[in-house]
């Protein structure tokens, strides 16, 4: 299984971002990465920093990791690629009722990063089951 490096991963978005603005070709994954990069200008400084392979974004410092965001971007799009866990891509569905897709992938992310936390907190496996009834929630509630 691929199991990259803080620094790798965060030199993938850094470079595929700087292939894209010299106009040079990507591949399917780095074209990926580039469209969420795009919906997310707020990040763009960070991605032209080389240096911020080795940054540290503390929650104390009032700013998201724009690393962690985007690879949990292209996680939810490969769970949802493959509807797994079994029910995303209909919550998914159920979702873009009331939300653009952006925001539903945002409403997706809130809800793993709350499994993830407590599989952490907890000592367990990731509770699919929790999972897919977060994003369900979200989709009669907001």
């Amino acid at each position: 299984m691929f199991n990259p490096s803080r620094e790798q991963v965060r030199q993938f978005f850094i470079e595929a971002w700087d292939k894209h603005q010299s106009g040079h070709l990507l591949t399917a994954l780095e074209t990926m990465a580039v469209d969420l990069v795009q919906q997310h200008p707020e990040y763009h400084e960070d991605l032209r920093n080389a240096d911020a392979v080795n940054q540290d974004y503390a929650v104390e410092q009032g700013r998201s990791n724009p690393f962690l965001h985007l690879s949990m971007h292209l996680a939810i799009n490969e769970q949802l690629s493959i509807d797994q866990p079994p029910g995303i891509k209909g919550a998914y569905q159920r979702l873009l009722t009331t939300h653009d897709p952006h925001a539903a992938a945002h409403t997706i992310m809130e809800a793993l990063g709350e499994v993830i936390w407590e599989a952490q907190r907890l000592g367990t496996p990731l509770n699919n089951e929790r999972y897919i009834e977060l994003i369900l929630r979200h989709s009669t509630r907001d």
